[in-house]
C-alpha cells in the first residue's frame, strides 16, 4: 500500500456501497489500525481471526493485519460452527473481527475457544456492548515508522494461517509468508498486467486466497477496489456496468449463472476487459458461451491456497482463439494454462522421474509462493513438501509441449464443488456421526451446475433403518452446508474392499465418470 499512497495519492481505492476512499484516506485507516490492533494489547505474531461477509473493512483485515506483524485467519463463514471452533483453537486466535452476519457465531466462538480475548465489530451498524469498534482501531495516532516490532518484519514472517480441509477430517493450516503472499502478487502481474486505472470487483469471497493475492496485486498497482458482499449474478452485473469495472475473479459456477441470467445480454459491461476464473475446471461449452456473450478476455488461472495461489494461467488470447476454432488453442480450451513467470511445475511418476510430455503423473510445484509448512503439521508438512522444497499438489496431470497443463484427475481425496474444496474424510466424519451408520465412502460425481457434486454410498447395521433425508441432517450438525451430501444411497451390501480391506472408492466412483476424458469437472 506505501507505494499506491506515494503514487496515486487522489485516486481511488475503495468503493463499498456509499463509501468511496481515495488512497490517502484508506492508508490512513490502514495504518492507524496498527497503533489499534496493539493498544488492545496485541503483539506482533499474534493471530488474529476474522469472519464476515466481503467489505473494505475486510479487505483492511488483509491488508493491515500482517503490516502490524499478526496473523490473519481469515475463516470460512461457509463451514458450521464446530468446524470454527477447531480452526480457531488450533490456530490459537487471540482475537476474532466479525461483521453484522456472523455476530452469534462469533459470540459461541467466543464462548467455546479459551484463547480469544477480543470481539472486534467491522459491520456497519453500532458495535454491540462488550465489542471494540474496527473503525476505532482505525482512528488511532500511527505509530512511528520506525517502531523497532513493525522494522522486524522480514520476508519470512508469517502473514496468515490460511485453512483448508484435510485428508484426516481435521483442518490443516497452511502456514503463508509475507515473501509468499508478495511473490504471488508478482507472479499475477506479470501473468495478467493490472492497470493503475483498473476497477476490481471482489466477488468471490475474501477468505479465498485468489482473491487475497488479487488484493495486493491491484494494491501494488493503485487501482480501485469495488466491493460487493457476495456474488448475486443481478448484482454482480448491475455492479460491473454502474461502476465500469474492468477486471472480474470468479469460479466457473458464477460465470455459469451470470451467463443465464434474464438481464446479461441487456447490459452495458462494455468497460469489463478481463475475466479470470479458477478454483475448478470450466467444462468448454459454457466457456465458448461466455466468449459470445461478454466482451471481456478470459484467463483461467490454477493453483492451490499452499502455493498462495497461483501456478499457471492462460494466455489473454488463447480463449478467443479457441472459440474460433484456431489451433493449437482450439486444443487448449481444456487446458489451465502454462507456469507464470517465476513458479516451476514438474509432473512427475511415482518413482520420482519427470514425465514426458503428454504422459500422466502428478503435478509438482517450487517457488517462492510456496508455503512455509502446515501450522503445527510436522509430519504432513514433511509429506506435502518433497526434496528441494518442490510441493506435491495431489493432482493428476500431463502437460503438452509448450507446457500447458491439463488436470485430469486428483490422487489427493478432494472434491471441488462450486469451486470450493471439500476433503471427503471430513464428509464421511460425519456420516459416521450417525449411529446406525457401518460403513461409508465419499466421492464427487459429475454435476452440469456445480462441476461436481458429493455423493455418498452408506451401508447401515443390521436391523435398523435409514434414510438418505436422515444422512443429511446429521451432516448439516457437522460441516459446512456445502459440504453435505447432495445424493446418497443407502445400500445394504458391504462396500467393495481390497485385498487388504481397503475401500475400493474408485471402483464405486467410476461409473459416474463414464465416457468423461478427466475425472475432475
Amino acid at each position: 500500500m506505501t507505494r499506491a499512497v506515494a503514487l496515486r495519492p487522489n485516486s481511488e481505492a475503495i468503493v463499498d456501497g456509499e463509501t468511496r476512499l481515495t488512497y490517502a484516506q484508506w492508508g490512513r485507516r490502514v495504518r492507524g489500525l496498527t497503533a489499534g490492533l496493539r493498544s488492545l494489547g496485541l503483539r506482533s505474531g499474534d493471530v488474529v481471526a476474522s469472519i464476515g461477509q466481503n467489505s473494505f473493512r475486510h479487505l483492511e483485515c488483509w491488508v493491515g493485519i500482517p503490516a502490524a506483524g499478526m496473523v490473519l485467519n481469515d475463516l470460512n463463514y461457509r463451514l458450521a460452527v464446530p468446524e470454527l471452533e477447531f480452526i480457531v483453537n488450533d490456530s490459537g486466535a487471540r482475537a476474532l473481527v466479525a461483521d453484522g452476519a456472523y455476530l452469534e457465531v462469533a459470540r459461541q466462538l467466543k464462548q467455546r475457544c479459551p484463547s480469544l480475548e477480543y470481539l472486534v465489530y467491522f459491520g456497519t451498524e453500532s458495535t454491540p456492548e462488550g465489542w471494540v469498534a474496527w473503525d476505532d482501531l482505525c482512528a488511532a495516532k500511527p505509530l512511528d515508522d520506525g517502531h523497532a516490532e513493525l522494522r522486524a518484519i522480514t520476508a519470512d514472517t508469517l502473514a496468515a494461517i490460511s485453512y483448508t480441509g484435510g485428508t484426516t477430517g481435521l483442518p490443516k493450516g497452511v502456514m503463508q509468508s509475507h515473501g509468499n503472499l508478495l511473490a504471488n502478487a508478482k507472479h499475477m502481474l506479470i501473468a495478467n498486467p493490472l492497470l493503475p486505472t483498473d476497477r476490481f470487483i471482489h466477488a468471490a469471497p475474501m477468505f479465498h486466497a485468489a482473491d487475497a493475492a488479487t488484493t495486493f496485486a491491484l494494491t501494488f498497482m493503485g487501482g480501485a477496489h469495488v466491493c460487493i458482499r457476495g456474488y448475486e449474478p443481478e448484482l454482480f452485473g448491475r455492479t460491473v456496468e454502474a461502476e465500469r469495472v474492468t477486471v472480474a475473479l470468479i469460479v466457473p459456477t458464477m460465470i455459469n449463472m451470470l451467463l443465464n441470467h434474464p438481464a446479461t445480454p441487456a447490459r452495458d459491461l462494455s468497460s469489463w476487459r478481463l475475466l479470470m476464473y479458477g478454483a475448478s475446471p470450466m467444462p468448454v461449452e459454457p466457456l465458448l458461451k461466455a466468449c459470445s456473450m461478454l466482451p471481456c478476455d478470459f484467463v483461467q488461472l490454477y493453483g492451490m491456497t499452499e502455493a498462495s495461489p497461483l501456478v499457471c494461467s492462460t494466455q489473454r488470447t488463447d480463449n478467443r482463439d479457441g472459440a474460433r476454432g484456431i489451433e493449437p488453442a482450439r486444443s487448449r480450451l481444456a487446458s489451465c494454462g502454462q507456469p507464470v513467470v517465476g513458479v516451476e511445475v514438474e509432473i512427475r511418476r511415482h518413482d520420482g522421474a519427470v514425465c514426458r510430455p503428454r504422459e500422466v503423473g502428478e503435478v509438482y510445484v517450487r517457488g517462492p509462493n510456496i508455503m512455509l509448512g502446515y501450522w503445527k503439521r510436522p509430519e504432513e508438512t514433511a509429506a506435502a513438501l518433497a526434496d528441494d522444497l518442490w510441493y506435491r499438489s495431489g493432482d493428476v496431470a500431463w502437460a503438452d509441449e509448450d507446457g500447458y497443463l491439463f488436470v485430469v484427475d486428483r490422487a489427493k481425496d478432494m472434491i471441488i464443488s462450486g469451486g470450493e474444496n471439500i476433503y471427503t474424510s471430513e464428509v464421511e466424519n460425519a456420516v459416521f456421526q450417525h449411529p446406525a451408520v457401518l460403513e461409508v465412502a465419499v466421492f464427487g460425481i459429475p454435476d452440469k451446475n456445480f462441476g461436481e457434486m458429493v455423493h455418498a454410498e452408506v451401508v447401515i447395521k443390521p436391523d435398523t433403518s435409514v434414510t438418505a433425508d436422515d444422512i443429511v441432517a446429521v451432516c448439516r450438525k457437522h460441516i459446512g452446508g456445502y459440504k453435505v451430501p447432495r445424493s446418497v444411497a443407502i445400500r445394504s451390501e458391504p462396500l467393495p474392499k481390497s485385498g487388504a480391506g481397503k475401500i475400493l472408492k474408485r471402483n464405486l466412483r467410476d461409473p459416474y465418470w463414464k465416457d468423461k476424458d478427466r475425472r475432475v469437472n
